[in-house]
């Protein structure tokens, strides 16, 4: 949390990969099936909320214009997908408990 805000969580880390595969927020949206605005609002709060943006506009030129992470946004995506995988191998056994009791997928 930073102030009212939440900063980060999974899908605000989805839509930093979508962003980072695409090149574009309007393709990372429609990748994570957001709207634009939706993901323009997730990706201003992370914004504003981290001391360095996460998320930068890329000039148009040519193919026209797009967005990129930020060394930090990339830093930022880093570290969470790493302390993610630490913690579901540390809930791993409990996981398995509470899967058993689940119904099957169809």
């Amino acid at each position: 949390m930073a102030g009212k805000d939440i900063a980060l969580g999974p899908g605000k880390v989805d839509l930093l990969e979508a962003i980072e595969e695409t090149g574009s927020i309007s393709a990372g949206a429609r990748q994570r099936g957001l709207s634009y605005r939706r993901a323009w609002n997730l990706v201003d709060t992370m914004n504003h909320c981290f001391k360095q943006p996460l998320v930068e506009r890329v000039k148009g030129g040519k193919g026209g214009g797009g967005a990129k992470l930020t060394a930090e946004g990339r830093r930022i995506l880093k570290g969470y997908r790493e302390m993610e995988t630490k913690a579901l191998k540390a809930i791993g056994p409990e996981w398995k408990t509470i899967q058993k009791s689940l119904k099957p997928q169809k």
